[in-house]
């Protein structure tokens, strides 16, 4: 069978789906419709000679192998074509299909039917726990185009590759503020961030633990040095800290700059707090500076920087941003 022959035969599917859906509204629902779709595959691919498993595989990708095609079967109960479509990564794609389509059930308004070529229907990455792909039928926005690379040739990158092009194009659509949760050239399997899964209060943390984050938090934003008076200065350190370690800080000022963190090293009231609350996790600071991973550093300073080099970079960083209330290069770190 060419594509051409399965290509007219989702015609007829899509086609026979769209009057059904219309006329029956308990074949709205996703898994009635995708066991429909299977059976009218099936009933049209045995003429071809093909079999069609008809149990559904919650695991493989994508929902329908025909032979060396595949049919990813989604549908929307609002009056739209887009869905969230499977993990950018594959790993359970099916090892016959080299073809795969999507057949778009649209339930809201008019309900209709449609199918479209995958490579052309993906159109965005979502980046939640695991980046995943959305599709949008008639989409005039295909990603791989955007990525200059067609939808096979992206299949054969490694899994680091794929990470590469997916973070820079969810880089270049950023908001000020706004940082990715998930590290350069790392597979699915090996992400280590928790925002999805488990989301901690900062206040519920063991001691040792809070220094640690404080610290990795200080080193990556120098900003928090800024005026006491500077809007925003703490945001960065409390995004740092929900989207990379799942922890969420309510007051994120109090991290640095409350007397509980301030005086824990000299119980004199009075005089700069955060200064004093910087000076006592110093150690915790070199510490983070040697193990965080450069992808960091690029998302957080704009570019990377030998662990060597990350304290001194810190306080040409932390100097522009004091701006004259204080030099924290003339206070901070001075034991080498």
């Amino acid at each position: 069978m060419t594509q051409k022959d399965f290509e007219a035969m989702l015609t007829v599917v899509a086609a026979t789906l769209t009057k059904e859906v219309r006329d029956n509204p308990e074949l709205r629902n996703s898994s009635t419709f995708e066991g429909r779709t299977r059976a009218l595959l099936r009933e049209l691919a045995v003429k071809q000679g093909i079999e069609v498993d008809p149990e559904a595989h919650a695991q493989v990708f994508p929902d329908i192998p025909v032979g060396e095609f595949g049919v990813e079967v989604k549908v929307n109960s609002s009056d739209s074509w887009r869905s969230v479509a499977n993990s950018v990564f594959e790993g359970t794609r099916h090892e016959s299909v080299k073809y795969v389509y999507v057949l778009f059930g649209k339930m809201g308004g008019t309900p209709e039917v449609r199918w479209g070529r995958y490579e052309d229907s993906v159109m965005h990455v979502r980046t939640s726990h695991v980046p995943r792909f959305e599709v949008e039928i008639g989409t005039n926005k295909p990603l791989f185009a955007k990525f200059g690379l067609t939808y096979d040739e992206f299949c054969e990158l490694p899994d680091e590759g794929k990470m590469r092009l997916i973070r820079e194009y969810a880089r270049g659509r950023l908001k000020a503020g706004e940082h990715l949760w998930w590290l350069e050239e790392k597979p699915e399997k090996e992400q280590q961030h928790s925002l999805d899964l488990q989301v901690r209060l900062f206040m519920n943390l063991e001691q040792e633990e809070k220094r640690r984050l404080r610290a990795e938090a200080a080193l990556l934003c120098p900003q928090i040095v800024k005026p006491s008076r500077a809007k925003k200065k703490y945001e960065d350190a409390a995004m740092y800290a929900l989207t990379y370690r799942g922890i969420l800080c309510p007051q994120a000022r109090d991290l640095f700059s409350a007397g509980s963190v301030a005086l824990r090293s000299d119980a004199t009231r009075g005089g700069n707090y955060l200064q004093r609350a910087l000076k006592d996790i110093e150690p915790e600071m070199r510490t983070a500076a040697k193990q965080l991973e450069d992808a960091l550093f690029v998302e957080y300073w704009g570019e990377g920087v030998l662990p060597g080099s990350r304290i001194k970079e810190w306080l040409k960083r932390a100097d522009r941003y004091a701006k004259g209330v204080w030099v924290p290069s003339k206070e901070l770190f001075k034991q080498k």
